[in-house]
């Protein structure tokens, strides 16, 4: 088990510790705690190595130790004589000084004195707490090993250990007691003087000593629950990884992650000890868990990394095409300045490498150096800062297909370099440092984020960072109303006849009042294209909601159904002549979002008030086709034409009363609207006939476990904040999935199996002609056997249908219970963009809906 230095800093702390450690012995096992530090102490001590003068060394040396004596008073312990020796070791270093020509060793028997001391002060503890723990040095297990490439500086201040299970030294401890302590980051080379391992040095050690003593499994206790799927101070919806292989840890721990050192993964491997990290104050939290299996299952994205301050050095020379040795000589510089290279990228006249300041020091002089030893052979530029962002998963190669949308993101940015790793675990895009805050979380977004993957492992991706430590709990992303209290009744409907959708009012009127709820909306209009039932439609007049149409038939269908006094909102897109014509019969306010109409068919619209839809020149959205902004979207008015636009509509006597925006589905991010607001209202300003604003709808769902719901308060106080500068426009949404999706699921039934390469198949008797949205979106929909429901889960399914087409694919990697044929299937979140998009393709017949009314 190992502590970093905030886990050993204060008395709490170490009554956590404590109590962990007693846990553990509670299972039978035999306890090795590695503690670092106590946080801030190593920086101390490498001040002190620093000084020239004996006595701000000896000053140091004494406000070092006073922070140990502080924490013993805490702990009301006295001065056990472990620690007491090393602090007078350490006042004697401080006060004579290095000896000549052996200042590294010297520094080397400073630092390590932090973890000597923390452990001496730990041991006590946990002895006097009725836990009785001996002191072990860890100089005494770990032998550093001289490497060829290594220098003085590096085989003293960053060494390595051959760390290979050691019968003896696990007999000597079992001899010895149950609890031990001991040292991270220090280790002892073969001429018996002390060494230290470096950054990250005491997760290291911990990996030795499991290896060594060939352990049940090393737990690396930390201030965090495990590796996350990206840095979640980057991405608050980054979600925990709770399983991973090493190969794939060690990549994320390597181009990002700081909760775990990639040295520490490399000792374990042979002997197949499993790694854990684990939160110190919520141990209650799984974590993550590191082992050896490469676990079966479809290549996805686990995880996005983000390294800044990283420094391009480009090497152009003609000569250098077909020249023998030219990059043994150009390589050979940055050996010479201590510089090592992370990426390359090479052509025929041109090399250009990476170079990471985490692994070297990067300042300007060192640079310079190297530049001016390299124009020697070929032209040098350095492009600095730049960042690279690594997307990390298995399979990476047979993922490039699915990747259109990220290279999209990255086509608008000035890409310096792209790397795909030799192992097949990762792809690297090296980019401008500025642009990584705002490109992480809209890469994870389209990665992991909402309906991005199309994999249901729970075993791998646990709740998101905002849902561990946002201060809310971990709820179920799914309603469920077909759970429990429904689940009879749907059984009974699926026994008549499957597929069949089903529609739970009650949760269509929930959702429609938590969107009442959003004071600054003036208006609330459904979109209808979500779900045209009847019953659903007046459903939502009831609540007070208006409408917003996309065609005659669906004005058609709610004015059968709804009053006259219910305002309608009709927003077609390329529509033709006929479709205005019949709009303008009716009460719809209607949208235009081109110049053709009112350049060839003006007269329809003479003296008429309308709403022009504009585009603001991007787009958001869990998957390119939902997108509805930017240049690669046929949606909405550019800004460049919104002058000719104005010109046409007064030429015909057009007034244009309202502006619209909508730039996508699936968004979770409550700012999204408010920034639509803001930019629609500054647009607004110069037209002087606009009373409203429409901001659209997409209101994201989360589907995947873990996943933070949209945030209904925070997107009120975004709007509220807009409207305050902005009083003067009234506010129109208009929302659809949200209000529907989790109202409705499809009900289907199993009718064989079948075992494929490596998979198995579960064919159900409905597929992409009833819910299209996984093959057409990569849509995501939750999946569960109702007829096994509280059954262990124990199967990995494809489900698939009867279509032929590749593509009839309703979920990949869906952990169920062993199915048997005639079982019942639910396909949750179908209440959306499910009945309306089917059809009877393979003359299949479609699924009918029944709605449960309470």
């Amino acid at each position: 088990m190992k502590f970093g230095g905030t886990s050993v800093a204060t008395l709490p702390r170490w009554q956590n510790i404590r109590e962990l450690v007693a846990s553990r012995r509670a299972e039978g096992a035999r306890v090795l705690v590695v503690v670092s530090a106590l946080t801030g102490v190593t920086d101390a001590l490498k001040q002190l190595c620093g000084e020239g003068e004996q006595d701000k060394r000896k000053a140091a040396a004494g406000a070092i130790a006073q922070r140990h004596y502080d924490l013993l008073e805490h702990m009301q312990l006295a001065l056990p004589d472990t620690l007491g020796s090393r602090l007078s070791e350490l006042a004697g270093l401080a006060a004579n000084g290095p000896a000549p020509r052996g200042e590294l060793a010297w520094q080397a028997q400073v630092q390590a004195h932090g973890e000597l001391m923390s452990s001496a002060l730990g041991a006590a503890f946990l002895s006097h707490s009725g836990l009785p723990t001996q002191w072990l040095d860890a100089r005494e297990c770990l032998a550093a090993v001289a490497l060829p490439n290594q220098n003085e500086r590096t085989r003293l201040l960053s060494a390595m250990v051959e760390a290979k299970p050691d019968a003896a030294l696990n007999a000597r401890l079992a001899a010895l007691g149950e609890v031990f302590i001991t040292q991270g980051f220090i280790a002892r080379e073969q001429h018996g003087r002390t060494v230290l391992l470096g950054r990250g040095g005491s997760d290291t050690s911990a990996a030795y000593f499991g290896a060594l003593l060939k352990a049940q499994r090393v737990e690396i206790w930390t201030d965090v629950a495990g590796m996350f799927t990206a840095n979640p101070r980057q991405v608050p919806g980054a979600r925990l990884l709770q399983r991973l292989d090493y190969e794939e840890a060690q990549e994320i721990a390597s181009t990002g992650a700081k909760v775990l050192h990639p040295r520490c993964l490399s000792p374990l491997r042979e002997p197949r000890v499993p790694l854990l990290i684990k939160d110190t104050n919520h141990p209650e939290l799984e974590g993550t868990v590191i082992g050896p299996e490469v676990r079966a299952h479809a290549p996805s994205v686990k995880a996005i990394s983000a390294r800044k301050g990283i420094t391009l050095v480009s090497m152009e020379s003609v000569g250098m095409w077909q020249q023998v040795g030219f990059l043994a000589d150009v390589f050979a510089h940055f050996k010479t300045h201590g510089l090592s290279v992370d990426l390359i990228g090479s052509a025929e006249t041109n090399v250009t490498v990476s170079l990471d300041p985490t692994e070297n020091l990067l300042d300007s002089d060192a640079i310079a150096a190297l530049a001016s030893d390299l124009a020697k052979v070929c032209r040098v530029k350095v492009i600095a800062p730049c960042a690279a962002i690594t997307l990390v998963g298995r399979g990476m190669r047979s993922l490039l297909h699915t990747l259109s949308g990220v290279l999209a993101e990255f086509g608008q940015l000035r890409v310096h370099m792209i790397s795909q790793s030799s192992n097949n675990l990762n792809l690297t895009f090296v980019v401008d440092e500025e642009v990584v805050d705002v490109l992480l979380p809209h890469l994870h977004d389209l990665l992991i984020g909402a309906g991005a993957l199309r994999t249901d492992d729970s075993a791998l991706f646990g709740p998101s960072w905002q849902m561990l430590y946002g201060g809310g709990e971990v709820v179920p992303s799914v309603p469920a109303w077909w759970r429990v209290a429904q689940r009879p009744r749907l059984l009974e409907l699926a026994a008549e006849t499957t597929p069949r959708y089903v529609y739970h009012l009650p949760t269509v009127r929930q959702q429609a009042r938590e969107l009442k709820s959003l004071a600054a909306v003036d208006r609330l209009h459904y979109a209808v294209k979500a779900n045209t039932h009847p019953a659903i439609l007046r459903a939502l007049a009831a609540e007070g909601f208006a409408f917003e149409c996309v065609s005659p038939g669906e004005l058609k269908a709610v004015g059968e159904v709804v009053a006259e006094s219910v305002p309608l909102l009709f927003t077609p897109n390329f529509a033709p002549r006929e479709d205005y014509v019949y709009a303008l019969g009716t009460r719809a306010t209607v949208t235009l979002d081109a110049l053709h109409p009112l350049q060839h068919w003006g007269e329809l619209f003479r003296g008429r008030e309308i709403v022009l839809r504009v585009d603001l020149g991007r787009g958001l959205g869990h998957h390119e086709k939902v997108r509805t902004g930017g240049s690669g979207s046929k949606f909405g008015l550019p800004l460049d034409q919104l002058p000719l636009f104005l010109q046409l509509a007064e030429t015909h006597g057009v007034s244009v009363r309202g502006l619209h925006a909508h730039l996508g589905s699936g968004v979770l991010d409550a700012a999204h609207w408010g920034e639509v607001y803001a930019q629609l209202a500054s647009l607004a300003e110069r037209i002087a006939s606009v009373v409203f604003l429409n901001i659209g709808g997409g209101l994201g769902v989360p589907a995947h476990p873990g996943e933070a719901p949209l945030d209904i308060a925070a997107l009120d106080r975004a709007l509220r904040e807009v409207k305050a500068v902005y009083p003067q426009y009234q506010l129109w949404m208009e929302p659809g999935r949200y209000l529907v999706a989790d109202a409705g699921v499809l009900l289907t039934r199993v009718t064989q199996q079948k075992d494929k390469g490596g998979f198995r198949y579960l064919g159900v008797d409905t597929g992409m002609n009833s819910l299209i949205r996984p093959a057409l979106y990569d849509a995501w929909h939750k999946i569960v056997n109702l007829s096994r429901l509280g059954e262990p889960a124990t199967a990995l399914y494809q489900v698939v249908g009867p279509i032929c087409e590749s593509g009839d694919v309703l979920g990949t990697d869906r952990r169920l219970q062993e199915a048997q044929e005639g079982d019942v299937i639910l396909i949750a979140q179908a209440g959306a963009y499910g009945k309306v998009m089917s059809s009877r393709y393979n003359l299949r017949d479609e699924a009918d809906e029944v709605v449960i009314e309470a």
